[in-house]
């Protein structure tokens, strides 16, 4: 059995943001064609630990990734590994999965601002500093090459930290720690928002008329970073229809509150391949994350140290 190990840094120089943006669209699209059979994960100790799979069946390959999750001070808060296999063949890759999470997170974050976003958007503010914040700027400069950035987080050293990193690796124009998020968010083309929250991070009157706003942090239905308000007058795109509606505080609490409707939601693989009917000028993208953008990042990996075919 041939088994490749990759760690963080084997990861990150076999895969660019750009070639993930385009291997989780790519994704979505076969989603969307049924090409994945892909069970709702598994979530165990409320949250602390999940299990995630899917079989890809043009290919006969299957990856499985294990995670534990903490966010009370372990650094960092998502640790576990992703398991990549083919039926035909003997190997087996086996990655990080921290690393592999913040790529994939980001890479979808990409396809949807790079369909939902103003062509011309070049504004960001970026609510939370933790291990996933940073690639959704990276996602986002890929598809909307930003000139400014505010980042507004609970931990005002991070953030500053957080801030010259980006600043120096995109060369950003301008890039601002802030404080009120209301303010940081109100004149922003793009937010993107992860955190790990229990309640909505700013009024729904804060963002611009034509923001699109990116959801990743919450993934538990007790936690939430959007308000009611704002899913109930946007456009609502999410990943997967399922997964959302068990896992995700924000369209929970909106349907139960009667602010939207299942049919209100758009999934990716949909927008992308039939486009959208937009309601207003804002647009959201609500993500809890699905095993088929772990398969993506994987089979990219595959492919640069597996020698598997494209």
């Amino acid at each position: 059995m041939d088994v490749v190990t990759l760690g963080p840094e084997e990861i990150r120089s076999a895969v660019s943001m750009p070639a993930a943006i385009d291997a989780v669209r790519n994704g979505f699209l076969a989603l969307r064609r049924g090409e994945f059979e892909m069970p709702t994960r598994t979530v165990l100790r409320d949250g602390g630990f999940l299990v995630m799979s899917t079989h890809h069946r043009p290919t006969a390959s299957a990856m499985i990734k294990t995670l534990s999750l903490d966010f009370d001070g372990r650094v960092p808060a998502i640790v576990g590994t992703v398991v990549w296999s083919e039926l035909g063949h003997g190997r087996h890759l086996v990655a990080d999965a921290t690393e592999v999470t913040r790529i994939r997170t980001g890479a979808v974050v990409g396809v949807a601002t790079d369909l939902l976003a103003p062509p011309d958007a070049k504004t960001c503010t970026l609510i939370g500093a933790g291990g996933q914040a940073a690639d959704q700027i990276r996602a986002v400069h890929a598809v909307r090459p930003l000139t400014e950035l505010k980042i507004v987080a609970r931990g005002p050293e991070r953030a500053r930290a957080l801030a010259k990193v980006l600043g120096e690796e995109l060369r950003l124009d301008t890039v601002h720690v802030e404080t009120d998020v209301d303010e940081a968010v109100r004149d922003a083309d793009i937010v993107c928002c992860a955190t790990t929250s229990t309640t909505p991070l700013f009024s729904h009157l804060s963002p611009s008329d034509h923001a699109h706003v990116n959801a990743i942090g919450a993934f538990r239905p007790t936690m939430r970073e959007l308000p009611d308000e704002l899913l109930a007058g946007a456009t609502v795109v999410i990943d997967e229809r399922d997964a959302v509606i068990e896992e995700s505080g924000e369209i929970i609490h909106a349907l139960e509150a009667g602010a939207i409707t299942e049919d209100d939601l758009i999934e990716l693989g949909t927008a992308l391949t039939d486009g959208i009917p937009k309601r207003s000028g804002r647009t959201v993208f609500k993500s809890v994350g699905v095993a088929m953008q772990d398969w993506a990042i994987a089979d990219l990996l595959a492919r640069a140290c597996l020698g598997r075919a494209t």
